[in-house]
Parts: structure tokens; C-alpha cells; sequence
């Protein structure tokens, strides 16, 4: 069972910076990537109001927690997730948003997106949960092994696919997504605040070493050297909202089912009611047992 989370991850920090080995890769404008993925019908107003009145009529908000099952084709070995009040609470009163709820809608995007299509040869996930600056600055080698571990139940990764990880800089703080193509050494770096990944060396560091050691188990050559990309994203306007950007980077992505992740160019009107709407009610409307089960 993964460790429930969202209490010992870290606060936002590190300086802006923008140095000559970052790229800012301009391109197309993102197609509506509504018209290819779940929704619910109605005004946001409509629906917030009927997720409102379904968590109320929850006891899951009278202190009953629910599992949710995830089989090992989300994170490459089988877990369950533990949701209860304060996780309803991070989606209702918009705030930073924990482990629990961000490993909840990658299982959901897997489960309606993914699942028994080519999409699960192209995109995977990283759990948040193993992977942060927390156990990096205990224990980094175990956490390059962690990362070593999930390339290798992916297969070969001869053929250009994604892994998607979700950062979280620890202490409950900023999230970011990074996503890895293993076999173009190439590393996107998504963040809806300013800088790269040069505020945090230490997973730069152990994600180039568990690239580097996978290509090495595999007999791969490395005929060059791990490319870095600061794409660019939409950015928030508060302090709290990371999480819903990184949710939403990963969902467009599949949707769209871009490895190209730099000829994309979102459109920067994400605002937290959109984001908060589409993921709250994809993931509680059309799960209900998460709640009432």
C-alpha cells in the first residue's frame, strides 16, 4: 500500500533562474482537448453544485475513508490509495492538493483513457509517493533504484514513449511534472511557476542516473547526453494551484497523445474553476464508489 501522503512533502523554493542550457520551445497552439476526453454536462456553477450535494450526502465526509484499488498497469505494481475527508476537502476548498488525490487521477486517466489501447506502450507513471525531494535527501541511491526499477517492468523502451512523474518538492509544496523519454534521452520539465529544474540538482541528479544506469542495463549506447527541456506552460497566479496544472499537463498529453510534448502550447486561461471542475467531476461523477461504496 503507498504510504498516504500530502503531509510530508515540502514548501515552495528556489530561485528564478534562467540559465543559457535551457530551452523554451515554441509551437502550435493546443487543439480543445475537451472534445476528446470525458466530461460532465452542464454549467461549472451545475456541476460543482451536484459534486457539493454528492460528497454531502457522502459519509465519506463523516470520516469514512475509502481505498481505491489500482492494479499495476498505473504504477507498474498494484496499491491502493486511501481517500477520505481532507482529501475532498483539498479539491472543495482549493487547496494545495496531496499525494492521495493526485495518484487517485492518474488511476482515473489510466482507467478511461489508457487502458487496453496503445496509449499504455506510450505513457506511464511514476509514483509520487517514492519519488521527492524528501527521500532523495535521505536515501538517494534508493530512490535512482526506485526510478531504475519501474523503466525496466515498462519493457525495452527502444520506441519513443513518456514517463510521467509528478515532483513534489516536499513539505507539502510546489509540484511539478517531469517526463522522460528513455529512448531519445530527452527530459521535459513542465512547471506553472518560473525557473527550471535548476531549482532542484538533486532530481535532476538521480533522474539522469537511473536514465543512464537503465540504458546500461539494457546494453544501450548512449550516443549522447541527457537533453533537458523547460517547456512552456501555462503559469499560476497563486500559490496553491500546482497541482491541478500538473494533473491537467499529464491529462492534455494523453488525450492528444503527443511525445512531443514542446511543439504543444497550451492556452493559458487554466484557471483554478476549469481545472477544479473538469478533474472533480470526471474523477467523483463517473466513480461514485469512491464515495459510496
Amino acid at each position: 500500500m503507498l504510504k498516504k501522503a500530502g503531509k510530508d512533502i515540502p514548501t515552495k523554493s528556489g530561485t528564478k533562474t534562467n540559465p543559457k542550457s535551457q530551452k523554451e520551445v515554441p509551437g502550435q497552439m493546443l487543439d480543445k482537448a475537451s472534445k476528446e476526453i470525458p466530461t460532465t454536462s452542464g454549467t461549472k456553477s451545475q456541476i460543482m453544485m451536484r459534486l457539493e450535494k454528492m460528497v454531502e450526502e457522502s459519509d465519506i465526509m463523516h470520516g469514512a475513508i475509502r481505498s481505491v484499488d489500482m492494479d499495476e498497469g498505473v504504477f507498474g505494481i498494484a496499491h491502493s490509495e486511501l481517500i477520505a475527508k481532507e482529501d475532498m476537502q483539498q479539491l472543495f476548498e482549493h487547496e494545495e492538493l496531496g499525494i492521495a488525490v493526485i495518484h487517485t487521477y492518474i488511476w482515473y486517466m489510466y482507467d478511461t483513457l489508457m487502458r487496453g489501447t496503445e496509449l499504455c506502450n506510450r505513457f506511464n507513471f511514476i509514483a509520487a509517493s517514492r519519488i521527492n525531494t524528501t527521500f532523495i535527501t535521505k536515501n538517494p541511491t534508493s530512490v535512482m533504484n526506485e526510478l531504475l526499477d519501474r523503466f525496466m517492468v515498462a519493457g525495452d523502451n527502444t520506441t519513443p514513449s513518456l514517463y510521467f512523474l509528478p515532483f513534489n518538492s516536499g513539505n507539502g509544496g510546489h509540484w511539478v511534472l517531469v517526463a522522460m523519454d528513455l529512448s531519445r534521452l530527452m527530459v521535459y520539465y513542465l512547471d506553472s511557476l518560473p525557473g527550471n529544474w535548476s531549482k532542484y540538482p538533486s532530481m535532476k541528479k538521480t533522474v539522469d542516473a537511473a536514465i543512464l544506469k537503465f540504458r546500461s542495463k539494457k546494453n544501450y549506447r548512449n550516443r549522447k547526453d541527457i537533453t533537458w527541456v523547460r517547456v512552456q506552460c501555462p503559469q499560476q497566479n497563486n500559490s496553491i494551484d500546482c497541482g491541478f496544472f500538473v494533473l491537467r499537463f499529464m491529462r492534455d498529453i494523453i488525450a492528444l497523445n503527443r511525445i512531443d510534448i514542446p511543439k504543444m502550447v497550451w492556452n493559458n486561461n487554466l484557471g483554478f474553476i476549469l481545472i477544479l471542475s473538469d478533474i472533480s467531476s470526471n474523477l467523483l461523477l463517473n466513480h461514485e464508489y469512491v464515495l459510496f461504496s
